[in-house]
Order: C-alpha cells, then sequence, then structure tokens
C-alpha cells in the first residue's frame, strides 16, 4: 500500500516504477481513501498498541494505493524493498530511506507475511479486481 503521505508527495508513479523493476508484478491496484473505520478494521491487529489511534487517523487523511504484488519470495523481496520502517534506518535505494519522513509517515506499508498478505488483499479486492 503506498501510504497518504506519498500520495500528497506525488511520489506514486515513482514507487511503482521500482515496484515494477524489482520484478513484482502487479495483480490488483486501486486508488481509494480509508475511512476511520476501515482504517481501524484493516489495522485492527494493533487495536491495544499505543498508536492504534494516530495510525487510523494517519491513514484515514488522504488516499492511499492498494495493491497485490505477485513474485516468487514476495513478501520477503517487498520488505527488502520498502526498508525499515524508521526511514533513517533503512538502506540506501530502498522505498522508505528516498520517501519516507518518519517512523509514522513511511510512505508504504508491506505484509509480514504470506498470511496476511492473503488476509491483507482480501481486505481490498474480490475475485473480479485480480488479474
Amino acid at each position: 500500500m503506498i501510504k497518504p503521505d506519498a500520495v500528497k508527495a506525488g511520489n506514486i508513479g515513482n514507487i511503482l516504477q521500482m515496484i515494477n523493476a524489482a520484478g513484482f508484478r502487479i495483480v490488483a491496484m486501486k486508488y481509494t481513501h480509508l475511512t476511520m473505520d476501515t482504517a481501524g478494521k484493516f489495522y485492527e491487529v494493533h487495536k491495544e498498541r499505543p498508536f492504534y489511534g494516530e495510525l487510523c487517523e494517519f491513514m484515514s487523511s488522504g488516499p492511499i494505493v492498494a495493491a497485490i504484488l505477485e513474485k516468487e519470495n514476495a513478501v520477503a523481496d517487498f520488505r527488502t524493498l520498502i526498508g525499515a520502517t524508521n526511514p533513517a534506518n533503512a538502506e540506501e535505494g530502498t522505498i522508505r530511506k528516498k520517501y519516507a519522513t518518519s517512523i509514522g509517515e513511511n510512505a508504504v506499508h508491506g505484509s509480514d507475511s504470506d498470511e496476511n498478505a492473503i488476509i491483507e488483499g482480501n481486505f481490498f479486492f474480490n475475485g473480479l479486481e485480480r488479474f
């Protein structure tokens, strides 16, 4: 997912180019705007964490680009491509090093497991929206 900060900064195309150059195939993609309620449902796993409210507020602050990506070892490779959550700690050449501004406004979200990738993909897309 390309988060509201990166969308607002005009970095959708740059980030998608990096994703394509890294060999990912985009299976589904949509430009949408989460409400506080939908952001809350998406991040429900973090409901008890102190940053949950702030995260939901941020994620509903502007449009996002949701996508399903496909590639051998997609989850691990995408997490390498996006870099550390804190852009100050991210490797050179990663999406977050180039486009994130803080731990909270870190440009992109990537699933942390194959299981969560399926859950998150199903959250945004039905079968007719996948190619």
